[in-house]
């Protein structure tokens, strides 16, 4: 129906100009607001009003906009409400279904890195690892995508950081290999590790690559739910 058309366009419209605000950016002048959304002035104006009559914008002094109250109760609303484990499981699960591997993602605690939640292979050989097993940051694929995209230094994590993930075998199990990638989470920061581990027999080259572009969607729909609007890392 056109009406439902219009309706649609218009949240999109409204919804465009609060993505408007960056990081960096406490106001913006509604010159800005409209260049960056492409929007005529009298357009952004008309859309700007109403948001702030429902205060989700507010006009400053200077007549530039900012952020308003309305969404800080809505964000505390919506972190309140999200348990990241029920959320990524699926997932997990299908990751693992799909590769016949274990699927875990890693956190950095300090020098080690944890496992947040994990989901194991239906095989009968398998690597096993509980949620909250802490291990070392620089043994195993998982911890080595933590520091490079955290930032470390060195040939290795830099070799890392550019083709976007990692494999290792028996480096911190014998007989065990593993695969891992980034995942990003609110404001684009590092939020851990998505890994893939199994015996050596079943991880060979050609395994790996076989599993590499499921591993990447899995990372890009779970930095999806932890909030990232961050560009998929690829070689």
């Amino acid at each position: 129906m056109p009406g439902n058309s219009t309706a649609v366009a218009a949240v999109d419209r409204a919804v465009a100009l609060l993505s408007a605000f960056g990081e960096e950016d406490a106001t913006l002048s509604l010159t800005e607001l409209a260049r960056r959304t492409s929007l005529d002035k009298s357009t952004a104006l008309r859309i700007a009003r109403t948001l702030a009559g429902n205060r989700m914008l507010v006009q400053c002094e200077d007549s530039t906009w900012r952020l308003g109250p309305k969404l800080a109760q809505l964000g505390a609303r919506y972190t309140a409400s999200f348990v990241p484990e029920k959320f990524i499981a699926p997932e997990l699960i299908k990751l693992s279904d799909d590769t016949g591997e274990s699927a875990a993602i890693y956190v950095r605690e300090g020098d080690t890195r944890v496992c947040l939640v994990r989901k194991d292979s239906a095989q009968s050989i398998r690597h096993s690892a509980r949620p909250g097993d802490a291990m070392s940051l620089d043994k195993g694929a998982a911890g080595w995508v933590i520091l490079a995209f955290g930032g470390h230094v060195g040939e290795l994590c830099q070799s890392i950081r550019e083709r976007g993930y990692h494999l290792t075998r028996g480096e911190r199990t014998p007989d065990v290999a593993s695969l891992a990638v980034p995942l990003f989470g609110a404001g684009n920061t590092l939020f851990g590790s998505l890994a893939l581990t199994g015996p050596l027999v079943r991880f060979t080259d050609e395994a790996a690559e076989s599993h590499l572009p499921r591993l990447f969607a899995a990372a890009d729909a779970i930095s999806k739910i932890l909030g990232s609007e961050t560009q998929p890392v690829r070689s």
